[in-house]
């Protein structure tokens, strides 16, 4: 089923899935999560990248534990949360003198990471508000571990580094594209991924979660993720001044203040995610390449846009999308359009790897299962959502080689270039 970006009902589907893969695998809910998934149906698509291992792995309660694909760069990964806040924009949802706060994670590559513990995918405050919104204990289990470990200090190898942003989809969270974001760590980039307020579940360093929320005060629309992202690109200016934009002035891990490098910038996102980093792109002198996971492109783009942009379509292809055919007309530099086989709304996201390991848990049929997925299978998603965004990104803000991206590879022939 073809899903609606933006919308209460993608918000439904996604948490009742996640809720229900987070819970997986755990004695007493193992049938409340069953009956849930039949009540549910195979809804339209998620988001979250990987290839699934051995599902079925038990954690030390006796859950089942999933898992996140490996990295493949050559360097050990590190993360760190930041609370950003923006005294240009007042909140009018939290009242009077409250301004914008944002959570953020950085990624980067670490010089070590000997005794610094892996990061979860979901924070444990976030993930048992996300349980207990989709029907089940506040406790059930623990997130996937990532490979990025907290606080580790950076690698620094005389250059700055190049810096990515990351937007999320419609009602997700700014953990839904781990694998790709990780990827890039671990071959050299900066990546900040952002958590929109309202349009996510959120912790804060107080203690305080937040919602999502479906309020006419605060629409979060494209525009506004656009504007979240342009004043994290404000922070990382400071970062790469020296200085630290966290607002509880929490030390950052060693390296990383003066490592960023601000004329060497990239956005991307998935599904409304992919919206604001085309807008971000047109927009902010700062970013010099753009690229969209199956972005819808709502409102519909019109200004012409000569930087670099690349699009990995699915549902939200020019064939199918009208938005996103206009704005494939407006893209006046380098452009490409790749899309692969079998690939749903949520082929470019974490779901394709957790997925498949949540569904004999579960008890999904083989359709069910591919409603959500698609055909492509999830190994090869997952090499692809290594490998594109990377050559893509190292192109553009690296100026590095290789024929990945010139046309068809035998190494990805489900990767079709479209004209």
């Amino acid at each position: 089923m073809t899903p609606t970006p933006f919308t209460s009902r993608e918000h439904l589907t996604r948490r009742r899935l996640l809720g229900t893969a987070l819970a997986a695998g755990v004695a007493a809910p193992l049938t409340v999560a069953g009956s849930a998934w039949a009540a549910s149906g195979a809804a339209g698509a998620v988001g979250t990248p990987g290839a699934p291992s051995a599902a079925g792995a038990s954690s030390a309660s006796g859950a089942a534990q999933l898992t996140l694909p490996r990295p493949t760069g050559p360097h050990p990964v590190g993360v760190v949360p930041l609370h950003l806040v923006d005294p240009a924009r007042p909140d009018p949802l939290a009242g009077p003198g409250h301004f914008r706060e944002l959570m953020v994670s950085v990624w980067y590559p670490a010089r070590d990471v000997a005794g610094y513990p892996r990061a979860p995918w979901l924070e444990a405050g976030v993930l048992q508000q996300l349980l207990a919104s989709a029907g089940f204990p506040a406790d059930a289990v623990a997130a996937p571990l990532t490979d990025g470990h907290q606080g580790a200090p950076v690698r620094r190898t005389g250059r700055r580094l190049p810096v990515v942003v990351y937007s999320h989809g419609a009602h997700s969270h700014r953990g839904d594209t781990t694998v790709v974001v990780q990827e890039l760590a671990s071959h050299g980039y900066v990546v900040v991924t952002v958590g929109h307020t309202y349009d996510t579940f959120v912790q804060f360093p107080d203690g305080r979660i937040l919602a999502p929320v479906f309020d006419r005060r605060y629409p979060m629309g494209p525009a506004q993720c656009a504007d979240d992202l342009r004043f994290v690109l404000d922070c990382v200016d400071q970062l790469a001044a020296g200085h630290n934009p966290d607002a509880d002035h929490r030390a950052l891990p060693t390296g990383l203040a003066g490592a960023v490098d601000p004329q060497r910038i990239g956005v991307f996102g998935w599904s409304k995610g992919g919206t604001a980093a085309a807008l971000t792109t047109i927009e902010d002198p700062r970013v010099r390449a753009g690229l969209s996971f199956d972005g819808p492109m709502q409102p519909t783009i019109t200004t012409d846009l000569d930087k670099p942009f690349m699009m990995m379509t699915a549902v939200f292809g020019r064939d199918a999308d009208p938005d996103a055919a206009e704005f494939w007309t407006h893209l006046r530099g380098w452009r490409l359009n790749i899309q692969a086989a079998g690939a749903v709304h949520s082929s470019y996201g974490d779901d394709q790897v957790l997925v498949p390991q949540l569904a004999p848990v579960v008890g999904m049929t083989a359709q069910q299962l591919q409603d959500w997925i698609g055909t492509l299978d999830p190994a090869r998603a997952v090499r692809i959502q290594q490998a594109y965004p990377l050559a893509f990104f190292d192109r553009q803000l690296r100026h590095r080689g290789g024929q990945l991206l010139d046309g068809p590879s035998r190494a990805f022939p489900e990767v079709a270039f479209l004209p």
